[in-house]
């Protein structure tokens, strides 16, 4: 039976970590909003291993933070261990990572979600999307409750047509053991969609209480932790140790021995995986003369005993899982709670989104997360947020919200995925950023809080206090410049123990710290009119400003130039088959995904620099004809 169950102005099909961002975005701007998940106890839930961050993941969740975000401030509260990441080389590599407390993180967003004010939580599967006059009206549950809505965002993460697979073991179900969801993706394909199946994998969970760790090399937490959030204001306490260990040869042997019996290359999964985190047996193969791989054994949480083997993700038959784990030092004796298995999924060609995130010819609804081909929580948080700020913004009347590449990870990330489309799950790395050193995990704010001031999710408060936060940085750098230090025999003698050039002039501390062997802690005895209550955010913004500053100014210089093609517009009603100068090929791919600026068609693969220039006499030409 079909009924109004009453309207909303938003609603967000999945509460996972792309629908939390996007429900709290649109109902922190005002706008009456409704999440729909298939099941109250899976809000937030990792199915994959329970972290935060990583590399290039950290710096997506510190740029959300920054834009006035959840994730952050939620994985503060729930995480239990926290590391820098590739803190051996340069700065624009440092990348957050913490291990989540997982049931206490669900239980902190669902706890947001619950309280956050013009939004209301529902336990429903959403089978159907309404048009009017060609823009989303409305959404439908399985019960028939009619929910009329202005805009639907879909984030649907691995539930949608999901089908786990293990072994010769196939069931249609979502992660977990969860329900999948097998309604909506028919209605998606009537609206026009193209879905494509792709695919992801779990590794094992074992009991902690069966594992010899004294086999295995501890992971210790940092020394002094930082936060996620730039408002969390002290360092978090690390409350859990983590393990590495590594298979061997027999682990291989094993492995090999039973591959005829792997559902990934006996052709029974049909979805593409993740090529930079794939499975155990896929690694045995690829990398064969590799004698072993890393194992990490991470705790689920404080409340359990439960592992987590990352590295170990495999879709082969239970029994050789078991086998082959046992294989591995410390886990000779492991019970598995839970075998590892594979998960199809039916996700969107996201080139056929806006930057926005909104679907091309379907006013009003929008994607997110590994609906739109991406795959990881951070990578899908960070949609949300720009998928339900731009829901809310053209319900009210307001301009677009875009992140073009050249103002962090999100705009790179959302940018590569409706420019040059993918054909696996996009993992967002720290390679995939041309302005990565601009675009630092401990520069976020900077870069972004004004943006988040700006579209009401960042208060004037906070937005102040980051203005004074690199005011201060500014005013050490110049005191540093303006500090000299003699050319005494101590010195030198410092110097040389650093294996470092001695000076025969006075010297400023600031070109000490642009020595690679230096850093602002060293020069501790040569400073004494340092301030030691100085944050260490403000210390370590003024070195890595001092140390890289040729670089940043490079990378300053290419974003001028970037800024030049993506300033050009291109004409909404423009016909690229009808335009003689350029190959079939960018014809076909610039009428597909049709960019809106000459900076967005330069990325577009199969788009050659002779197609711009093309395109350019084109417009020119076409522009010069109208006056």
């Amino acid at each position: 039976m079909i009924f109004d169950a009453g309207p909303c102005s938003v609603a967000v099909i999945g509460a996972g970590h792309a629908g939390i961002e996007a429900a709290l975005a649109c109902a922190r701007l005002g706008l009456d909003t409704v999440i729909f998940s298939l099941n109250l106890d899976s809000v937030g839930n990792m199915p994959c291993n329970p972290a935060i961050g990583g590399t290039g993941k950290g710096q997506l969740v510190r740029e959300l933070d920054a834009l006035g975000g959840e994730m952050a401030r939620a994985a503060d509260k729930a995480c239990i261990q926290y590391r820098m990441l590739n803190l051996g080389k340069g700065a624009a590599v440092h990348s957050p990572r913490a291990q989540a407390d997982r049931r206490h993180y669900q239980s902190v967003m669902k706890n947001t979600l619950e309280n956050q004010k013009n939004l209301r939580v529902k336990q429903a599967e959403i089978t159907e999307i309404g048009l009017e006059r060609g823009a989303v009206a409305f959404v439908r549950t399985s019960t028939g409750a009619t929910y009329p809505c202005r805009a639907a965002i879909i984030c649907s993460g691995t539930y949608l047509g999901g089908r786990v697979v293990m072994g010769g073991f196939l069931r249609d179900s979502g992660p977990d053991g969860l329900a999948g969801a097998y309604s909506l993706g028919g209605c998606l394909r009537k609206l026009g969609l193209s879905l494509r199946r792709f695919k992801t994998g779990t590794p094992p969970r074992v009991n902690g209480a069966s594992v010899d760790y004294s086999k295995m090399e501890i992971q210790l937490g940092d020394e002094c932790a930082e936060p996620f959030s730039f408002e969390t204001p002290e360092a978090p306490p690390n409350r859990a140790v983590c393990y590495l260990t590594y298979t061997n040869e027999r682990t291989h042997e094993i492995i090999r021995n039973n591959l005829h019996r792997s559902p990934l290359f006996g052709g029974v999964i049909e979805g593409v995986g993740p090529r930079y985190c794939p499975s155990i047996e896929d690694k045995v193969v690829r990398f064969a003369e590799k004698k072993r791989h890393q194992l990490f054994i991470e705790p689920m949480g404080l409340g359990t005993n439960e592992l987590y083997i990352q590295g170990f993700s495999s879709s082969l038959p239970e029994d050789v899982q078991i086998e082959s784990l046992r294989t591995v030092p410390g886990l000779e004796n492991a019970e598995i709670t839970r075998a590892a298995y594979a998960i199809e999924y039916d996700c969107v060609d996201p080139t056929q989104l806006r930057a926005t995130l909104e679907v091309k010819g379907v006013p009003g609804l929008f994607g997110a997360g590994q609906f739109c081909g991406s795959s990881g929580y951070e990578e899908a948080a960070v949609q949300g947020f720009v998928a339900g700020v731009n829901a809310a913004r053209k319900i009210l009347g307001q301009s677009p919200f875009i992140l073009r590449r050249d103002s962090g990870y999100i705009g790179a990330l959302i940018d590569d995925l409706v420019t040059k489309g993918t054909e696996e799950p996009y993992r967002m790395m720290t390679s995939r950023s041309e302005y990565r050193l601009l675009h630092r995990q401990d520069n976020a704010d900077e870069r972004l809080s004004h943006l988040g001031l700006e579209i009401g999710l960042v208060s004037p408060e906070r937005h102040r206090a980051v203005l004074e936060k690199y005011e201060s940085i500014r005013f050490e750098i110049d005191r540093l410049e303006k500090t000299f230090v003699p050319p005494t025999a101590q010195l030198n003698s410092f110097l040389a123990d650093h294996d470092t050039a001695p000076v025969e002039t006075g010297v400023s501390l600031a070109s000490l710290l642009r020595r690679p062997q230096l850093d602002y802690a060293a020069i501790a005895p040569f400073d004494p009119e340092r301030d030691e209550s100085l944050p260490r955010a403000v210390t370590q913004g003024a070195q890595i400003s001092l140390k890289y500053a040729g670089y940043i100014e490079r990378q300053l210089r290419q974003v001028k130039e970037f800024e030049k093609l993506e300033s050009r517009r291109l004409p909404e009603n423009i016909d690229y088959e009808k335009i003689n100068g350029l190959r079939l090929e960018a014809r076909a791919k610039l009428q597909k995904i049709r960019p809106e600026n000459f900076g967005q068609a330069s990325r577009i693969s199969g788009v050659s620099p002779a197609d711009v220039a093309a395109l350019m006499v084109y417009v020119e030409s076409r522009s010069d004809s109208t006056n």
